[in-house]
């Protein structure tokens, strides 16, 4: 589908709904949308890299727009926050629209949850943070996280048209991070019917959408099938607990700074042929979507079939490295389908880190 379309959102714990638009050239619309929540006077919020696209949705906004704030960072550092907060009370700003990834929707987060300010984020990339009610701030070089309603935001404007230029190295390893929310949400402790249903929904939609984007990338339905992926791997992410391979994951990119979107799409495949051992009934429909008998091996051929990374030494990351990762990812236990022993979770990275097959 495409056009007006949009999807109400209910939030757990929260009495309010996300206005949720999906359609190419919908930014178009933003003015609209400002004054649908009856505000007047707007920050629009960016990296500096993505600086034109904040100036473009100004330009939108016309008189509605009050300043640009193009300094958003990885991680939400505090002190960048706190330099938006003083252009937000300057300009007495009633709105905050954030454009861009997961570093920008982060800052309008952390403004948002000091002021209470309403926020339309309009996502580039398949982050999938503008779905969460989870913000990580970062400060002296720690970085915290907590989750409140209150940083969700008013609407979240996907535009098929602002992805359509992502280059597909990025749009794929993005994808296969946003798939990975959905791969740990069909077996989370706290799943319910709804939640599973929505996780293979996100499933279904890359698995449809990825294939044709890399085919042809400025194909704007494949597109809008991979934002709407996004959709709803971002809103099980904020719904249900995650376990091992967002553990590993987080443990590799916060001791060996490897990046983010990269390491989900190496370890995704061997962290669920891990879990499948225990949880292949749960694990099932990624095998009905993608054929085999392992949802880990399945996933593993699909990653290579979109020319994903598929080694973490390709990423930096040496072989010694392997068994601090393995002692810091098993220090603290965590629910997961099955138990996690140090000597499982070293062989597993090394098979991701020679880009070996999974281990089933």
């Amino acid at each position: 589908m495409s056009g007006e379309d949009i999807v109400p959102q209910p939030i757990q714990n929260s009495e309010t709904a996300v206005r949720v638009v999906f359609g190419a050239a919908k930014r178009m619309s933003i003015a609209a949308e400002v004054q649908r929540i009856g505000a007047s006077k707007v920050l629009v919020l960016a990296t500096p890299q993505q600086s034109d696209a904040a100036l473009e949705i100004a330009e939108l906004l016309g008189p509605l727009a009050v300043g640009v704030f193009c300094k958003a960072e990885m991680h939400t550092p505090v002190h960048v926050t706190e330099a938006a907060m003083a252009q937000v009370a300057e300009t007495q700003t009633d709105c905050l629209i954030a454009i861009g990834g997961g570093s920008t929707t982060g800052l309008g987060k952390a403004i948002a949850f000091r002021t209470g300010l309403p926020q339309i984020v309009i996502p580039t990339t398949y982050a999938g943070s503008e779905c969460t009610p989870i913000l990580g701030q970062t400060e002296k070089g720690v970085k915290t996280t907590l989750s409140d309603p209150s940083v969700l935001p008013e609407v979240i404007l996907y535009d098929s048209e602002l992805v359509r230029t992502l280059p597909v190295p990025m749009t794929v390893t993005s994808a296969l991070n946003a798939m990975a929310h959905a791969a740990e949400a069909l077996y989370a402790t706290n799943r319910t019917g709804e939640t599973t249903a929505m996780a293979i929904q996100g499933l279904e939609a890359f698995i449809d959408g990825l294939p044709r984007v890399l085919r042809e990338p400025s194909d704007l339905l494949a597109r809008e099938a991979t934002l709407r992926g996004a959709w709803a791997c971002g809103t099980v992410l904020g719904r249900v607990d995650m376990a091992l391979h967002h553990k590993l994951c987080h443990t590799l990119g916060g001791a060996f700074n490897l990046p983010h979107a990269e390491t989900h799409a190496i370890v995704l495949p061997h962290a669920i042929a891990y879990n499948a051992r225990a949880a292949g009934r749960e694990l099932q429909p990624i095998c009905d979507l993608l054929g085999g008998e392992n949802a880990g091996t399945a996933l593993h051929a699909f990653a290579q079939k979109m020319n994903a990374p598929t080694a973490l030494r390709d990423l930096g990351l040496q072989q010694r490295d392997l068994d601090h990762a393995a002692d810091l990812a098993t220090t603290k236990p965590y629910p997961n389908p099955q138990p996690v022993t140090r000597d499982d979770i070293r062989a597993l990275l090394q098979a991701a880190w020679a880009e070996d097959a999974p281990i089933q």
